[in-house]
C-alpha cells in the first residue's frame, strides 16, 4: 500500500482494528507512512499488525489498566503516540432491546465499551501526545446519534459530547479532537445486526446517495481529520453518510 507519506514518522493507535472499519483505518494510516498500533480484544488483530509491520496489543477499551498498558506498549515499541482513532465498539454482537428493559449489567458493559472507551483511551494517550508537542484524535460516532436507535444511539450521543469537551480541554496542548459519524456501512458486523431488507429500505428511503457505504468511504475523512491539513479543525462531528442525515 502506498500513499502520500503525510504520516511518515508518526505513531497512530487504532482501536477495534482487527477487522471492518478499524482495519481499513489502520491499513490507510500504514499506507501513509504511520507506525500503527492495532488495539483490539480480537486476536485477529495480530495478523493485521503483522501485515502492516505494526504492533498488536490485546486491549479492552473499557478497562483502564488494559488501556494504560496499551499506551505504554505503543511508546515502548515506537517511541511515542501522535494519533488516536477510537473505533472499538460492541456492534456486531449487540443485543437489540429498549432502554427500559435492557439488562442493566449488559447496558453498563455496552456503554463502558462504546462510550467510556473513547475517553479512557484519550486519557491514556494524552500525556504521550503532549510529550510530542500535540496530536490528534478521531472518535467514531454514528448517524444513530440523531435518530431513534436505542442505547447504541445514546452511546454515540455521548461520544459526540466527549469529542466536544475534550477538544476544549486538550486544545491548549495542541491536541485536536474530532469525530466521524458514518451512515450505514456494509460490514460483516452490520450484516449481522441489520437484516438485508431493512438495509435496502434505509438506502432507498433515507439516503441521498442510493447505496450503502464501505469502510473505504470513511478513510479519507479520518486521515484528513488526523492530518496537519486539518490543523484548525477541532470539536467537530463530521457526517460521512451518503446524505442520510441533514443537520442545520
Amino acid at each position: 500500500m502506498t500513499g502520500t507519506g503525510r504520516f511518515e514518522g508518526r505513531v497512530a493507535v487504532v482501536t477495534g482494528a482487527a477487522q471492518g472499519i478499524g482495519e481499513a483505518y489502520a491499513r490507510a494510516l500504514a499506507g501513509e507512512g504511520a507506525s500503527v498500533v492495532v488495539a483490539d480484544v480480537d486476536e485477529r488483530g495480530q495478523g493485521v499488525a503483522d501485515e502492516l509491520k505494526g504492533l498488536f496489543v490485546r486491549t479492552d477499551v473499557s478497562d483502564p489498566v488494559s488501556v494504560e498498558a496499551m499506551a505504554e506498549a505503543a511508546v515502548d515499541r515506537f517511541g511515542g503516540i501522535d494519533h488516536l482513532v477510537n473505533n472499538a465498539a460492541i456492534f456486531g454482537t449487540m443485543k437489540l432491546d429498549f432502554l427500559f428493559t435492557v439488562d442493566w449489567d449488559y447496558y453498563k458493559r455496552f456503554m463502558a465499551v462504546n462510550m467510556d472507551g473513547a475517553l479512557l483511551c484519550a486519557r491514556a494517550c494524552r500525556p504521550h501526545m503532549e510529550a510530542r508537542g500535540g496530536g490528534s484524535i478521531v472518535n467514531q460516532s454514528s448517524t444513530a446519534a440523531w435518530q431513534y436507535s436505542g442505547f447504541y444511539g445514546l452511546a454515540k450521543v455521548g461520544v459526540n459530547g466527549i469529542t466536544q469537551q475534550l477538544a476544549h480541554e486538550l486544545g491548549s496542548l495542541g491536541i485536536r479532537v474530532n469525530a466521524i459519524a458514518p451512515g450505514p456501512i456494509d460490514t460483516e458486523a452490520n450484516r449481522r445486526v441489520v437484516p438485508g431488507n431493512m438495509s435496502e429500505k434505509i438506502v432507498q428511503t433515507k439516503m441521498a446517495l442510493k447505496r450503502m457505504g464501505t469502510p473505504e468511504d470513511l478513510v479519507g475523512a479520518c486521515l484528513f481529520l488526523l492530518s496537519d491539513d486539518a490543523a484548525w479543525i477541532t470539536g467537530q462531528i463530521v457526517n460521512v453518510d451518503g446524505g442520510e442525515v441533514f443537520r442545520a
